[in-house]
């Protein structure tokens, strides 16, 4: 199972998506309180599940 990891960095917080592999899936933005990175969790969980893929165009 993948796991949420939150990092302190030297602009505030923010969290990666691991996968089972340890390897890193997904990069959050940063946030300056730990609610506000706790709410980034929560959407990414609530709001990817179901998501679709699609093709971009090229640019």
């Amino acid at each position: 199972m993948g796991k949420f990891v939150i990092k302190n960095t030297k602009n505030g917080l923010k969290f990666d998506l691991k996968a089972t592999n340890g390897q890193i899936i997904a990069v959050s933005e940063g946030y300056v309180k730990m609610a506000s990175c706790m709410n980034g969790i929560d959407s990414v969980r609530k709001n990817a599940v179901d998501a679709p893929v699609e093709e971009a165009e090229e640019e």
